[in-house]
């Protein structure tokens, strides 16, 4: 097993470029923004663009609380199985693992709402307000109109933003082609418009306002991530061998002649950082990974004719040694979890049993009918998650053969659910226990689990009593 980066105490340095504790990111370009963006693109699509799909007659991805169903795409779920989403969870999980050991934190950089959200909103301030400097100019300044009316675009953006992101989440819970004629025509019931008004709200305040103290103070992935990396993880670093020692110097002088290392010293990974650290100081928990310093360090190394690379995706011991060790235990261990986690949800998920039958006794013992027969009440609950029609038939088996009195046979249309009460019946002389096993049957030409049994137990007095 690779041993965990070492833990080295450093004092983090006091930017020069940030007069305040407010966190101005800098706009920048490079690989990993176009990177970022393209994946953000693709998320946002994702999010925005599937409430809107249907799927036959009902919206295609629709989480129907009111109902208990869950429909995705062609497929109905309902609230047994709720065991498939605590396995796609823990899946996730250790897709994290997987991911966090073989390149850090990644995910919160590239893929994380909270960041991808930070983004959009810092491009919509900056289109308000302008560029980092315009920024910190701007927030110095007195009031005045042109303050106020920069301000209020900005947050108008912010609020247009937030309002669309709360309509779309919603609308994966109630569908979204009557929500939004309902918002614009003021009809929207009391519950939607309350979690309209909060995830507005949230989305506003989260992505507009607490930006990257979610990161810092109230996601704990930061605080454990360090007990998934080791030598070998790739995480954003700073080269200081080649790099220190640092200082500014002419773009035609020789750095090695003056003692210098390749960092001028510029402090530009600084200011395009979101989280407003020195990447410099060596790994900290604030970095998320972004690799936003990197691409500011690469440009600036272009512009001094220098290799890129000072700031770059590296391991520890790839920084000490040279050399990359991509396979080691425990990032094997992970991907075959992974593997082994995936096989076993795709064949759950396969064999998932699209009719099914509760058979729940009535609360009583037993009693005598008219005709001097004991009886047994039941109640059948049959489920068809199917999208299609099931015509199904109901049996009784028993060592001891029960009659049994109503519907021998049902049929349930696509996603339909239905309670079916039958009574058993027999004659006390050929009950030989007061405990008998008895299994429901229900069987269907349609689909491949065409027969489903549910077991339970016929209650009669024991011979003595009779």
């Amino acid at each position: 097993m690779n041993r965990l980066i070492p833990v080295t105490q450093v004092t983090p340095s006091s930017p020069r470029s940030r007069p305040s504790n407010k966190i101005y990111p800098r706009s920048f370009s490079g690989i990993f923004r176009k990177t970022r963006m393209s994946g953000g693109a693709i998320l946002f699509a994702l999010y925005f663009g599937t409430v809107w799909l249907n799927w036959g007659e009902r919206q295609a991805v629709l989480w129907d609380i009111a109902g208990k169903k869950f429909h995705i795409f062609s497929a109905t779920y309902w609230p047994e199985d709720l065991v498939l989403l605590s396995a796609i969870l823990i899946i996730c999980a250790f897709g994290l693992f997987f991911i966090t050991t073989v390149a850090g934190r990644v995910w919160c950089g590239y893929a994380c709402p909270q960041s991808v959200w930070m983004w959009i909103f810092l491009w919509a301030e900056k289109l308000a307000e302008g560029d980092r400097r315009q920024r910190m100019k701007l927030d110095q300044a007195r009031l005045s109109q042109e303050k106020v009316l920069r301000r209020l675009v900005k947050h108008c953006l912010w609020l247009l933003i937030s309002l669309a992101t709360a309509l779309t989440f919603v609308g994966y819970f109630t569908p979204i082609r009557n929500l939004v004629p309902d918002l614009l025509s003021f009809n929207l019931s009391g519950s939607a418009l309350f979690w309209v008004f909060f995830f507005t709200a949230a989305t506003y305040v989260n992505a507009g306002w607490f930006r990257e103290k979610v990161c810092l103070h109230m996601c704990p992935y930061g605080r454990f991530q360090s007990s998934m990396l080791d030598n070998e993880s790739l995480v954003v670093s700073y080269d200081a061998a080649r790099g220190d020692p640092r200082g500014s110097r002419s773009r035609e002088v020789n750095p090695s002649a003056q003692g210098l290392g390749d960092c001028i010293d510029c402090e530009m990974c600084v200011q395009v950082c979101p989280t407003g650290i020195d990447i410099r100081d060596g790994l900290q928990m604030e970095c998320i990974g972004c690799a936003a310093c990197i691409d500011a360090c690469d440009s600036i190394m272009d512009k001094m004719g220098y290799q890129t690379g000072l700031v770059r995706y590296a391991s520890h011991n790839e920084l000490n040694t040279g050399v990359r060790n991509i396979l080691r235990p425990r990032l094997v261990a992970y991907f075959l979890i992974l593997v082994t986690m995936i096989v076993l949800f795709s064949w759950a998920l396969a064999t998932r049993p699209l009719l099914t039958l509760e058979v729940e006794r009535d609360r009583g013992l037993f009693r005598y009918n008219g005709k001097g027969l004991i009886e047994n009440s039941y109640l059948l609950n049959l489920t068809n998650k199917s999208n299609e029609t099931r015509h199904t038939f109901i049996k009784v088996y028993s060592a001891e053969g029960f009659n049994m009195r109503g519907p021998e046979g049902v049929t349930l249309n696509a996603g339909e659910q239905r309670e079916i009460p039958v009574v058993l019946e027999n004659d006390p002389s050929s009950i030989l226990s007061a405990v008998t096993e008895v299994s429901f049957e229900i069987s269907s030409f349609e689909g491949p689990d065409g027969r489903v049994v549910a077991r339970t137990t016929f209650l009669a007095p024991t011979p003595i009593e009779r």
